[in-house]
């Protein structure tokens, strides 16, 4: 875990300067509104009046808005992968994914508009998907690897490629962001929505054959 524990502080969130305040604040906003007006709906006027700025205050902190869609979609997937990737080097077991399942699955419908914009937006912005590859995405699978190549060292997981088991998990919740309805209604309850998360840890851990010798 000693090595998997090192990769994870490589995606640690730094604390938030004083001066980010209002840039937080656009940012926040462009979420909102990208995820319900889209981008090319949403004006950077409409920006500043959701944020409570000045529209020139926009561009002292981004240079156009195609900058903020950007930054809104990948610092939302740091936040949501580093938070995922933190709870799997805090697990006790590393049979205790499906609670880390369960919590992820949760913030998921927490992080709807968020999610939205990442999915959405991703689609018609090259640049942005190469962004979240890059930056994000490359550097989560490496962590999650060496999370699962730990687990198979110690004879926890059965021996198979960890890059391959890394991206199917890490895939499973970009799935679930993908629509609100793809997995699930967003009106489900909490009851439902845990289910769903100890469905999808059973599983990703055992499979789905009744036998596994079974060819």
């Amino acid at each position: 875990m000693q090595v998997f524990r090192r990769r994870t502080n490589r995606v640690a969130r730094t604390t938030p300067k004083p001066e980010e305040t209002t840039r937080s604040r656009i940012l926040k906003a462009a979420q909102r509104l990208f995820a319900r007006k889209g981008y090319e709906a949403t004006t950077t006027r409409d920006l500043a009046a959701e944020a409570g700025v000045a529209e020139g205050t926009l561009f002292r902190h981004f240079t156009n808005k195609k900058a903020i869609l950007i930054e809104v979609a990948t610092q939302g997937w740091v936040d949501l992968l580093t938070d995922l990737l933190t709870e799997l080097s805090e697990m006790g077991s590393y049979k205790a994914i499906s609670q880390v399942m369960r919590r992820r699955m949760i913030n998921l419908h927490e992080n709807g508009d968020m999610m939205r914009v990442c999915f959405i937006e991703a689609q018609f912005h090259p640049e942005l998907r190469e962004r979240i590859q890059t930056e994000v995405i490359s550097k989560m699978t490496e962590v999650a690897e060496a999370f699962f190549e730990t687990a198979m060292d110690r004879g926890i997981y059965r021996r198979m490629n960890p890059r391959i088991v890394a991206q199917v998990f890490l895939g499973m919740f970009a799935v679930a962001g993908f629509s609100d309805r793809t997995i699930m209604s967003p009106e489900a309850s909490i009851k439902e929505q845990q289910e769903m998360a100890e469905g999808l840890a059973d599983i990703f851990l055992q499979g789905v054959l009744a036998n596994g010798d079974q060819k």
